[in-house]
């Protein structure tokens, strides 16, 4: 019961601060739960893409429905579209490696650094975002293969979109803060999608307790419709703050899993 409880915490406060940033929150709890230890990589992939799925597609609903951020459909839509294909390939690409290796410890060590990397990047760019020239770009060729690169990257990771999300939106597209949040929610959720149905297809569904599962879709559920009202009462330099703040603990809690998976 104590770790139902754990699962559902962790899942409807990162799932707030995911659907106010636009983060997802899978980059969250992935490495929170990789930290707890208590079920396998595998498992936490799968119960952080499925969290996410639920808190994006919520988000998504109620940000359109308040208009509290507009969202350029057709530049959403085609990177939505390649990160949904990006999405199936990342899968696979966890499959292969996860095979290849045998080792679940050593697969979630890579997963750990190159989330520091990510995150890290992040930070500096989002610190330094101000310093920046930005682009826009309007064709949709472009938004597929981006679109597929994000996917890839989410999926593998298992953390259903997170901060390079952001990163991109803004300096490809110029979006600011609200709208990229929205445009990266609205990515995920289709990404997610596709993620998730082919281990359901393919049977690969990794072993996890239906209570931890339903803990962690109903936290999402849950955050999503919080994040969503916080997000209309919060400015853009409020978001820009709390993002901040949520990469350099992202960071500290993937080092400290990167130690743990090398020395295990």
């Amino acid at each position: 019961m104590v770790m139902v409880f754990i699962f559902f915490a962790v899942s409807i406060l990162s799932s707030i601060a995911g659907s106010i940033c636009g983060i997802g929150g899978g980059v969250i709890i992935k490495p929170v739960l990789d930290a707890v230890g208590v079920m396998s990589v595998s498992s936490i992939s799968f119960l952080s893409g499925c969290t996410v799925l639920a808190m994006s597609v919520v988000s998504v609903y109620k940000n359109i429905r308040a208009k509290s951020a507009k969202l350029n459909v057709r530049t959403a839509t085609g990177l939505a579209v390649g990160a949904a294909a990006g999405g199936v390939m990342g899968k696979s690409m966890f499959q292969m490696l996860k095979s290849a290796v045998g080792n679940e410890n050593l697969v979630g060590m890579t997963q750990a650094i190159v989330l520091i990397i990510i995150t890290l990047g992040t930070l500096i760019y989002t610190i330094n975002k101000k310093k920046i020239h930005t682009k826009q770009y309007t064709q949709i060729w472009l938004c597929l293969v981006i679109g597929i690169l994000l996917g890839i990257m989410s999926s593998f990771l298992g953390i259903g979109g997170g901060p390079i999300n952001l990163v991109v939106l803004a300096y490809f597209f110029s979006m600011g803060t609200k709208e990229a949040a929205l445009s990266s929610l609205y990515i995920i959720m289709f990404s997610q999608i596709t993620s998730l149905v082919q281990p359901c297809v393919t049977g690969t569904i990794p072993d996890i307790k239906i209570s931890y599962f339903l803990a962690m879709v109903i936290g999402g559920i849950l955050g999503g419709t919080l994040g969503s009202k916080v997000n209309k009462k919060i400015d853009e330099e409020g978001v820009n703050k709390l993002f901040i703040a949520l990469m350099v603990v992202i960071v500290g809690i993937n080092i400290y899993n990167a130690v743990k998976f090398a020395l295990a």
